[in-house]
């Protein structure tokens, strides 16, 4: 049996303050570092070796990922980056703070953007803050594949090409792999993998810890999941 591990980043900045987040890039707060490092003495208390990890380019999954490979004593193995697993884009939403957010919009319609599986949030501007138009870390990008706002539809379509080209063949060769990553990316390819239906995903919570567990055959057939407990 193969494992993939999935980490959701520990507790952020803006968690803690209860804002839209989407791709700023907050830090941890001292009780995510602490998820973090205590995600990563499970991984060793469990066992599990890995052979590769892959992050997202937003600080407070690569410091997750960065904890669980010190505290499980695998800070050797090779980390990859990738855009196409940061947190779901919540464009004009970014920045406030869920509650002001259900004040000016309505709860209802703040939670249709929250939870519906395909209706995008409020387009950020280009000239935002918070735009990734003119993040340095973006630049490489065609300027069309930067998003302005993504809902978990989107979020999929745009981590699907780095599952088939990275995430599956390192599982299908025998790798055990970790991917310490956001929310939104880790329930979508969670929605790919298990198959679930656009309706079945939206009751799928993905918490800041523990680490979540997947294993698979030689086929890549899903047989075993479960979350890491402290044993």
């Amino acid at each position: 049996m193969v494992k993939l591990v999935f980490a959701r980043h520990g507790l952020s900045e803006w968690n803690q303050k209860n804002l839209f987040t989407g791709w700023a890039d907050v830090d941890l707060a001292e009780q995510g570092v602490e998820e973090a490092i205590k995600a990563g003495m499970l991984v060793k208390q469990a066992g599990i070796e890995f052979d590769v990890a892959y992050t997202s380019v937003l600080k407070r999954a690569i410091k997750t990922t960065n904890y669980v490979l010190e505290y499980s004593d695998q800070l050797w193995v090779p980390v990859v980056k990738s855009w196409r697993l940061n947190e779901r884009h919540y464009g004009g939403l970014t920045g406030l703070n869920k509650g002001d957010a259900a004040e000016k919009y309505g709860d209802d319609q703040v939670h249709i953007w929250r939870r519906s599986y395909d209706t995008l949030p409020p387009v950020m501007a280009k000239d935002d803050e918070y735009s990734a138009h003119t993040d340095r870390r973006y630049q490489s990008l065609e300027d069309a594949l930067i998003p302005d706002a993504e809902n978990l539809k989107v979020t999929l379509e745009r981590a699907l090409p780095f599952w088939e080209d990275h995430i599956a063949p390192s599982l299908k060769d025998g790798k055990n792999v970790f991917i310490g990553a956001h929310g939104n990316s880790i329930r979508a390819l969670v929605k790919h993998i298990k198959g679930l239906s656009d309706d079945e995903i939206m009751g799928v919570e993905i918490p800041n810890f523990p680490p979540l567990v997947f294993e698979f055959d030689d086929n890549l057939k899903l047989v075993k999941e479960y979350y890491l407990e402290d044993k």
